[in-house]
């Protein structure tokens, strides 16, 4: 998933049109857009491919718990390793009939049908496993020693120790097992609100020069030429939000006093920790990388956004100046052809089995990627299950930004397809790690086409542009991640106004953005269309982490190109199945030493010192 920044570079959307209907002439101007084959999960809702495995999960999940529940601690290695096994492909059987729901409401999250769809599997799976809770609750009262004695005796079964790593790193918070199977159940209210965010944002509607556009047509407009379209789409932003801010406030406000409740039954120290956990990261690590930013602030966004203002000529800069183009950048609309070529050339110069990885996501229905009434805003990349294929999702609108969200989507994709082979329940990798290859993917389109610069104004420009995504992907999702702290924080004390999270949301935009800006009236409600926040609390310093990560790479990879391919496709492969530590100590990194984060900076550093150098 590529972070929202503030304003991801959108464009108006499409005429209104089916979902599925073919990319046709309306759009033209990007070449001929691809969209979704989800015939590879299943052919429709009806198909008696998904009724035959609604059945066999219901069936399956009640024989699981049959044969195991309360028996964990008598199987020898044998039966342990074939009740892993079963379970691996009951998680491989929900999870294409999740993805198959979840992707096509992801394509028109307003369409009832769809809505309903996924909400009844949401329903039904939820009933069926509920069950199997008992699992992960009876291997956390195994002792330390019964289980390292199976694994000892059986080596298939100790490839899935790094998963039973983190399922007893949940042990010190596990509740009872009847507790237990009440939160499970009661998940599908989470996932209420979760849709309810995601229909208002696809519901709303924006008023600007006379014309109606949706939220991705106005947020691309703070990408435009024109100054006075950027401030009209910041404003009519800000009241749209303010309008629905209540709305939003209690979504936040309702999710937030969720996790608060069952962080406190689980005894769990700070909002973070479930986080951190699924993260397989230790908490001084995110601390480390999160005082390192901050600290980097002077030297990063403000210094370069001073530099922006004297590039734009302004006294002071406006919010809606942030993502604005250079003045001597020409207006350019990128064709989807044009897109992926630079993509796959990118990626072929890297290695040519890169780009062989990523062919079949252009050939075979893997991307959606045009801009639709209803579709979902943003970008992400979808493992679904490991004997299928990912699926990439865009909002493509001709933008150069776009071309490098293509690249950072097909990244994760690229990641995916190698972390397949691990299996079902080895081949999730923690979001810490998740973004390595699409920001390392982004970062070789960048520097392919740096290479083809002809002018000093087009490598300026394309350094600007890298240095604003970096400080997207850092500076931005460290403020993010320092406001759901706060956010957090304050409704453990009680309900939050509007008002309040406004205020905390202000509180980290002058620090991270620095003293060039002024903030109009309005955009302290900006918060409220940021979906990380809503459907995974601190998720943001992942995108920090890995730009970190791929930054102090990319720095081994151009000391010492010569076989660093290999180890860079082994350590995708291993998907789930390695700590941080032992993926980067190949190279020679180590993610828990503090400095670690200071060299990733130092690119991010080095890129402003040439832009500074070209003011010369």
């Amino acid at each position: 998933m590529r972070p929202l920044p503030f304003a991801a570079p959108f464009h108006a959307p499409l005429p209104p049109r089916d979902a599925n209907a073919s990319a046709g002439d309306e759009a033209a101007p990007f070449g001929n857009l691809p969209e979704w084959d989800l015939s590879d999960l299943y052919a429709s809702p009806d198909a008696p491919e998904l009724k035959r495995d609604l059945d066999w999960l219901e069936d399956a999940c009640a024989r699981f718990a049959e044969d195991f529940e309360g028996k964990l601690a008598e199987l020898d290695a044998e039966g342990f390793l074939d009740c892993v096994l079963r379970n691996e492909r009951i998680q491989a059987v929900s999870g294409r009939i999740m993805s198959y729901a979840g992707l096509r409401y992801y394509q028109l999250t307003t369409a009832g049908d769809r809505v309903k769809f996924m909400s009844d599997m949401q329903d039904k799976l939820t009933n069926f496993t509920t069950p199997l809770v008992f699992f992960t609750l009876e291997i956390n009262r195994l002792p330390d020693d019964h289980l390292n004695g199976l694994f000892d005796e059986n080596a298939e079964l100790a490839r899935y120790k790094p998963i039973f790593d983190r399922i007893r790193a949940m042990k010190p918070y596990q509740l009872s097992d009847e507790l237990e199977k009440f939160l499970h159940d009661l998940g599908v209210v989470g996932d209420a609100w979760e849709k309810l965010f995601d229909e208002t944002i696809a519901g709303l509607t924006f008023m600007i020069d006379g014309e109606e556009l949706g939220i991705e047509g106005t947020l691309t407009l703070l990408t435009d030429h024109d100054r006075s379209k950027r401030e009209a789409a910041a404003r009519e932003l800000a009241a749209v939000l303010g309008e629905n801010i209540r709305t939003f406030s209690r979504v936040h406000n309702t999710t937030a006093k969720e996790k608060e409740v069952i962080d406190r039954w689980r005894g769990m120290p700070n909002p973070q920790t479930g986080r951190h956990l699924s993260n397989h990261v230790e908490p001084e690590v995110v601390e480390a990388l999160r005082n390192a930013v901050v600290d980097a602030y002077p030297r990063l966004s403000h210094r370069y956004y001073e530099l922006k203002r004297k590039w734009l000529g302004l006294d002071r800069m406006q919010v809606w100046d942030r993502n604005a183009p250079l003045p001597t950048e020409e207006p350019k609309l990128v064709n989807w052809d044009e897109a992926q070529k630079t993509v796959m050339e990118a990626y072929a110069g890297f290695s040519p089995r890169m780009a062989e990885i990523a062919e079949p996501f252009f050939d075979k229905g893997w991307i959606d990627a045009g801009v639709k009434p209803g579709k979902a805003p943003g970008a992400f990349a979808h493992p679904t299950v490991t004997d299928v294929h990912p699926y990439v999702m865009l909002n493509y609108l001709g933008k150069p930004r776009d071309v490098m969200t293509l690249a950072h989507e097909l990244g994760h994709g690229v990641h995916q397809v190698l972390a397949a082979g691990q299996g079902e329940m080895l081949s999730s990798t923690p979001l810490t790690l998740a973004e390595t290859a699409s920001v390392f993917g982004e970062m070789l389109t960048f520097r392919a086409m740096l290479s083809k610069a002809e002018t000093k104004e087009q490598k300026k420009t394309l350094l600007a542009g890298k240095v604003e995504d970096m400080i997207n992907t850092v500076v931005r999702q460290i403020a993010f991640y320092d406001f759901e702290c706060k956010l957090h924080e304050a409704r453990r004390h009680g309900e939050l106004t509007p008002e309040d999270i406004n205020a905390l949301w202000m509180s980290v935009q002058a620090e991270s953005l620095g003293p060039a800006f002024d903030f109009m009236e309005g955009y302290e409600t900006y918060w409220a269309y940021v979906p990380h926040f809503v459907h995974s609390p601190f998720y943001v310093y992942a995108y920090a982490f890995g730009d970190g990560l791929v930054n102090a790479l990319y720095a081994v990879y151009e000391e010492a190109p010569e076989g660093f391919q290999e180890k860079y496709f082994e350590m995708l492969k291993a998907g789930g199945s390695k700590h941080h530590k032992e993926l980067l100590a190949p190279f020679g990194l180590d993610a828990s030493d503090p400095a670690f984060w200071d060299k990733g900076l130092s690119m991010i550093e080095g890129f402003i010192d040439e832009l500074e150098a070209m003011e010369d």
